[in-house]
């Protein structure tokens, strides 16, 4: 792609720079008091040695962020769980046999990758960062093993920007490699330079500039890479030159944010973020609270001047001209904290430091085990919760999808997936989510659904049995199996159901038959009917 030029990307990675630079403080002062080794603001210092963080005094925001992250792990995308399911977007072939198959068996092979890969390990990282900041971002890079690599990248380490659509479409990474992988992954394009150090001093570090944009020059039918819809280039640094430059139909990374806004490219809305205000707080109070329990247990003394040259165990302070008053040694300070008081202070706190961040509603079970408490008192607590946490689980769920559609691309460019017959081909492929948080939010049209066919049921009892003819029985089972996440596999078919239904009308019309001709043999024999044509044809049928 030599219509593209080194000065080009520079150029443009100065400007999103710049406009990173303007939130750069917020994030710093957020890592000091959440996470203080999360970010990497200079690429350089990738290796110098772990500056310890004197801000946090009181680990209530690191317990908060764990359980955040715990929380959507295993809510969201627990490894043991079905926490996705696969679709055609074609209502009328939502019950076909075949398109059902076909996605369970992608389903399961996107499991199989996921669990294959390090997709599970790199989960805790970004939800911790996506806590804290509100947004963080992950690599995917093809693999010859486990078809699809993630890398997490560090906050500070890269810059994006959105399109009018408010799509990430433009990424700039800043990053240290060593001269021995760079020299292997760019052997056809690396500098002698490094390659002499590759084999000199092969953990020598060298920054490189990733960029992915747009291609100002893409063109749809065209096979080059040129023409692709992404152009990516790798930049030395240190000299200004192309390492590799290439093109992309997929975007390779996935920004996870907290907050969705077209017109701001960095979210200004998460957990953390809303959360500094009450950790700020806290850990001024935890200093103050010290301060008070140490007056009372360990205060300073005051006593007769005549001890000042005496060495007195466990006694600090001053020693004043006294009395004869024989009031002997006596604390200094003629006050009592009320402690009890700042604890109730400082526990309030650190419980709306943990609503900040979500873990109420993650220990609901254990928050709402009171017996006092029925089981509907418990689940419209949920669904209130769930209302809260719906904005962020649906941002998650955004950039999940992209995850899922990037995999299953791969899987057809690779050759690991059968491709669908050549009549479905038109039909969009989408993702559902339905994990545990995914289903919360479903469990009210599950209970409609319970309570609607309740009610008809009643009615028709007690009016009119006409009226259960009113449920289309089939259409609620599917439903109410897509709700409940029920496995394909475990539904009959419609079209097998069908040929049930007609079995079953054969056999019934064949037994109706049999009953009236038995009805009519009866007859026969009572009219006198012992003829040798009438005997005959009723032997005939085996009905005498």
């Amino acid at each position: 792609m030599d219509f593209y030029t080194v000065e080009y990307f520079l150029k443009r990675k100065k400007e999103m720079e710049d406009i990173f630079n303007v939130i750069k403080p917020d994030l710093q002062e957020l890592a000091d008091y959440f996470s203080p080794r999360s970010v990497q603001f200079i690429a350089r210092n990738v290796r110098k040695p772990i500056v310890r963080n004197k801000k946090i005094i009181d680990s209530t925001p690191l317990i908060a962020l764990r359980n955040f992250s715990s929380g959507m792990m295993s809510g969201a995308t627990s490894p043991v769980n079905r926490w996705f399911k696969t679709s055609i977007s074609n209502a009328d072939l939502a019950n076909d046999y075949y398109l059902k198959n076909w996605c369970a068996q992608q389903e399961e092979l996107t499991r199989q990758i996921l669990y294959s890969s390090n997709f599970y390990q790199c989960l805790p990282e970004i939800y911790k960062q996506l806590g804290i900041f509100g947004f963080s971002s992950i690599a995917l890079e093809p693999d010859y093993d486990s078809v699809v690599n993630f890398k997490v990248l560090p906050i500070g380490s890269y810059y994006y920007a959105k399109n009018s659509k408010g799509k990430v479409d433009t990424f700039c990474r800043v990053y240290m490699e060593t001269a021995k992988n760079i020299s292997e992954r760019y052997k056809n394009n690396c500098p002698k330079e490094i390659i002499e150090a590759a084999k000199e001093n092969p953990l020598s570090l060298y920054e490189l500039v990733h960029f992915v944009e747009k291609n100002k020059y893409y063109r749809r039918k065209r096979l080059s890479s040129r023409f692709s819809k992404y152009v990516s280039v790798v930049i030395l640094s240190n000299k200004n030159e192309f390492l590799s430059i290439r093109g992309f139909d997929k975007f390779p990374y996935v920004v996870f944010e907290s907050s969705y806004s077209s017109d701001i490219d960095y979210p200004q809305d998460s957990p953390g973020i809303n959360a500094l205000a009450d950790v700020k707080q806290l850990m001024t109070m935890v200093k103050e609270y010290a301060k008070a329990v140490k007056k009372i247990v360990c205060p300073a003394f005051k006593g007769p001047a005549s001890l000042k040259n005496k060495r007195l165990a466990d006694i600090p302070g001053a020693y004043i001209e006294e009395d004869d008053s024989g009031r002997g040694i006596t604390p200094i300070y003629e006050v009592n904290p009320r402690v009890l008081e700042l604890k109730q202070e400082k526990d309030e706190l650190k419980q709306a430091i943990k609503e900040h961040f979500y873990n109420d509603l993650f220990a609901m079970i254990l928050s709402t085990a009171d017996s006092t408490r029925t089981a509907t008192e418990v689940n419209e607590l949920k669904e209130e919760k769930m209302v809260l946490l719906s904005p962020l689980l649906e941002q998650i769920h955004s950039a999940l999808r992209q995850i899922l559609n990037w995999i299953y691309d791969e899987q057809i460019r690779v050759g690991i997936l059968e491709p669908l017959k050549e009549e479905y081909r038109n039909y969009r492929f989408e993702i559902e989510f339905v994990s545990s948080l995914a289903q919360a939010q479903k469990v009210s049209n599950i209970s409609s659904i319970e309570r609607f066919t309740t009610f008809v049921s009643n009615i028709a009892n007690a009016i009119d049995p006409i009226l259960k003819s009113k449920l289309n029985g089939e259409k609620i089972i599917e439903d109410y199996a897509s709700f409940a996440n029920i496995s394909p596999t475990q539904i009959v078919p419609s079209d097998e159901l069908d040929k049930i239904r007609e079995q079953s009308a054969n056999s019934q019309n064949q037994v109706d038959q049999m009953q009236a001709m038995k009805e009519g043999s009866k007859i026969i024999q009572n009219m006198g009917g012992v003829d040798s044509y009438g005997a005959d044809l009723l032997s005939r049928f085996g009905i005498i």
